[in-house]
């Protein structure tokens, strides 16, 4: 299992001042393929990089593709290598999605279906991408607007199966989870008492918002109460001393004060939690 624990942020350029004040950060998360790399392999000097906290720094990809029909790209894998290398990452992360197909990008992480068929090419794309990362990689769960009709597994048994069949880790978004519950009536309850706990790595949590009935998962909003709700209830079925947990922000960056009043309620949420599991 990899070494994280305790609360962690997105590292963004606009965050990185006020990352610098929180003492209880525990650990950051770049987004991979938005970490400049010169031709040795290394981050070039900027003003401002996540390994200037000194705390570990996760790779986050979103581009690898790895629920697509065609193997991991081996550029994007090598480069993806270097990143992890080039930040001191002690795990790498990536989507269970597909963002291309037959050469066309869709700009966007787009679900699988839940298939036996569709798990079979997850599989096999996963073993690849783990045979080539120097470090332990984590998938993390899908949230989408549309289900693909048909599935034959429920998105925890799938999840369950797929890091069985391979050596990847979980990364568990309750932001997502939270929007399947509204966009495609999911029972959070049923899904956690099938997670296989014991292989999450961290979890994710967001805000969003609801438009025309339907959650989108914008990292725009503050976390809500109902992302917090499912956040407690995650890190309470974490082993003792594995609960680590990140916060995601992506635009519209509010005020110093609301953004330090943001990570105090995700922290003080966890820790609640874990305090009542132990």
């Amino acid at each position: 299992m990899a070494a994280l624990a305790g609360f962690g942020v997105g590292w963004r350029p606009e965050l990185a001042a006020a990352l610098a004040e929180r003492a209880d950060l525990g650990f950051v998360e770049v987004i991979a393929e938005n970490v400049p790399l010169d031709r040795h392999g290394r981050q070039p000097r900027t003003a401002s990089t996540p390994t200037d906290l000194g705390l570990p720094v996760v790779a986050h990809g979103i581009g690898l593709s790895l629920g697509g029909g065609e193997p991991p790209d081996p550029s994007r894998l090598r480069r993806l290598a270097a990143v992890a290398e080039a930040v001191g990452a002690p795990l790498v992360s990536e989507h269970i999605a597909f963002v291309r197909a037959d050469g066309h990008e869709a700009g966007h992480l787009l679900p699988i279906p839940y298939t036996r068929d569709a798990l079979e090419v997850l599989v096999a794309n996963v073993r690849v991408a783990c045979a080539e990362l120097p470090v332990p990689l984590a998938l993390e769960n899908p949230g989408a607007l549309l289900r693909w009709p048909d599935d034959e597994l429920t998105p925890a048994d799938f999840l369950a199966e797929l890091v069985e069949r391979t050596d990847a880790l979980l990364l568990v978004d309750v932001a997502n989870l939270h929007g399947d519950t509204i966009n495609h009536g999911l029972d959070p309850a049923a899904t956690f008492d099938r997670l296989p706990w014991s292989r999450v790595a961290y979890l994710h949590v967001a805000g969003g918002v609801i438009r025309d009935g339907r959650y989108h998962d914008t990292h725009l909003h503050p976390v809500g109460p109902e992302q917090l709700a499912l956040l407690a209830e995650a890190v309470r079925r974490l082993p003792p001393g594995q609960a680590a947990y990140l916060l995601e922000r992506d635009g519209h960056y509010p005020p110093v004060a609301e953004f330090h009043a943001e990570c105090d309620r995700v922290v003080a949420t966890a820790t609640h939690s874990e305090r009542r599991a132990s």
